[in-house]
């Protein structure tokens, strides 16, 4: 007889895969298509700030790398911040990707230069940070502030990328990225009290 739990945990983990890997499977397939056979072409769907066109790419810049070292850098922090969330429910992936997508997006609309092009998945993935080293203050459950600080003390050094330090690196991204996983953080910290 097989346990219905472990069943139910190895059918999560599944999902989870799934999830993560979709996403991930759809960057590195546009990467590969944009690479090959449109030379590039596609990073100008990214987000153009003050441009009323530059708006779509609040659904597009996370999907939109300018190589594949860029890609490959976000790659595994995407999957790896991306699992701690989904640790506690499979659904808050969703809210929290969405809430970041938004306010960085919006953010790097706002006050990124004129005529500039931002493209990547880094807003997410400092979006992601930002939620998992908050959620524990917002919802107050032993796991949630577990996870907050294990994300603290391994990571707490990304801390320093919301800050301009390298040209032609999308600071805003990563600051207005934080910015939306705090915010998501709070959203779901109210639902669960």
């Amino acid at each position: 007889m097989s346990n219905p739990k472990v069943k139910g945990i190895a059918s999560e983990l599944q999902t989870q895969a799934a999830i993560l890997g979709g996403f991930v499977a759809l960057m590195w397939i546009i990467e590969i298509v944009d690479w090959f056979l449109l030379g590039g072409r596609l990073n100008a769907y990214g987000v153009r700030p003050w441009s009323m066109v530059g708006l779509r790419g609040i659904l597009f810049m996370p999907f939109l790398h300018a190589n594949f070292a860029h890609l490959a850098a976000n790659t595994l922090p995407f999957i790896t911040f991306g699992w701690l969330i989904m640790l506690q429910e499979t659904s808050d992936f969703f809210l929290v990707s969405a809430v970041t997508m938004l306010v960085s997006g919006l953010g790097v609309w706002l006050t990124g230069a004129p005529y500039s092009v931002h493209i990547g998945a880094s807003g997410l993935i400092f979006g992601y940070f930002g939620f998992l080293l908050l959620r524990g203050f917002f919802e107050r459950s032993f796991m949630s502030i577990a996870l907050s600080l294990f994300v603290g003390f391994l990571y707490g050094g990304l801390i320093w990328g919301v800050l301009p330090s390298q040209p032609g690196v999308s600071w805003q991204g990563h600051l207005f990225g934080f910015v939306g996983g705090v915010l998501a953080a709070q959203l779901l910290g109210r639902r669960k009290l």
